[in-house]
């Protein structure tokens, strides 16, 4: 029989803040397959469904979010879309207790007038010793190692460093302990590398991580490193991450850095987050900002709201590097299953 009396003030903090842990990380934490190939802005907060189909465990989770976009900078104003995106694996286990399998992440967007559709595809072999993933996978190491999504429609712009792999790769993700370790080489040869340890201290759920990555970006070879550190204490969360990225091409070498900071709180069914980043490259500088709102209705169903904005015009010798300024508000229903 539970003791209520036993529960101090300082243990139902403690409790609080594993709960709130368990709750902010459910967004990016991986599926049975151990690792997740949604990269997107969009993640399901749901547990995906399950199911056993002749000895094949079967799982699928998804959102599907319809928005309506305010343009602050552009001359359309307001315009409507939708988005949905699900997951889904198929595994089995070997008599070695190995499990085998695959999974497949699909996303559907209808923006002012445009379809597409974009999907990624990956193999896996597991067991106690982690996860081996082939297949579109060059997601991995980022989504094991980021900082956590806004809540609502929150976006930060440039929280992360510019250079990408290409799509095809192949990786392994492993938990030792608090610790997990990833790394994914594309078929160019470029890399990632991920480490997080998070566990609970006292009255408080800490989180860190390290990034590293070798890529490509506008014909220049990029070499990234980025931290990342977060504590969740009572309802709330709160978070940092700083990076250095070199960029080399025969047309320009270039020094980035950059700090992201967020925020997010919990209170009955309404989720708040905040976001901001500066960063700079050669002395040109790079800032965005973002806040978001959720309020949850029912089980899967919320409502939910983001302003985001960014600007930076960043040029060297004639070749520009990013060019964007943006202010938008996005509402939308969204339904996580």
């Amino acid at each position: 029989m539970v003791q209520f009396s036993a529960l101090t003030p300082l243990r139902l903090m403690a409790l609080s803040s594993a709960i709130m842990g368990a709750q902010f990380a459910a967004p990016d934490t991986a599926h049975a397959q151990g690792f997740s190939l949604n990269s997107d802005a969009l993640s399901s907060l749901e547990e995906p469904l399950a199911t056993d189909i002749g000895g094949v465990t079967v799982e699928v989770n998804g959102v599907t979010d319809a928005r309506l976009t305010y343009d602050f900078e552009g001359m359309d104003d307001f315009h409507p879309g939708f988005i949905g995106n699900f997951e889904v694996s198929a595994a089995t286990q070997l008599g070695n207790r190995w499990n085998v399998g695959v999974a497949y992440f699909g996303q559907y967007q209808h923006d002012d007038g445009s379809d597409t559709y974009s999907d990624n595809v990956a193999g896996f072999v597991g067991g106690s010793w982690g996860t081996l993933v082939g297949g579109e996978v060059s997601g991995v190491v980022r989504e094991e190692t980021r900082r956590r999504r806004g809540a609502g429609n929150a976006v930060l712009a440039f929280d992360e460093g510019l250079g990408q792999l290409s799509n095809w790769g192949g990786g392994y993700v492993g938990q030792f302990g608090p610790a997990r370790v990833s790394a994914v080489i594309d078929e160019d040869g470029d890399f990632d590398l991920g480490f997080t340890w998070s566990r609970p201290i006292g009255n408080k759920d800490l989180r860190f991580g390290a990034h590293y990555r070798h890529g490509e970006f506008l014909n220049a070879d990029s070499n990234a490193i980025t931290g990342t550190a977060e504590i969740v204490y009572g309802s709330s969360l709160y978070d940092l991450a700083a990076g250095y990225e070199r960029l080399e091409s025969p047309a320009f070498n270039a020094d980035r850095w950059f700090v992201s900071a967020g925020w997010q709180t919990k209170t009955g069914s309404l989720t708040f987050s905040l976001g901001a980043h500066y960063g700079e490259t050669e002395g040109q500088e790079e800032t965005s900002g973002a806040f978001g709102v959720r309020y949850d209705v029912a089980r899967g169903l919320s409502l939910n709201l983001g302003i985001n904005h960014s600007d930076a015009q960043v040029t060297l010798n004639g070749v520009e590097l990013l060019n964007r300024e943006e202010t938008e508000a996005v509402g939308s229903l969204r339904f996580d299953f």
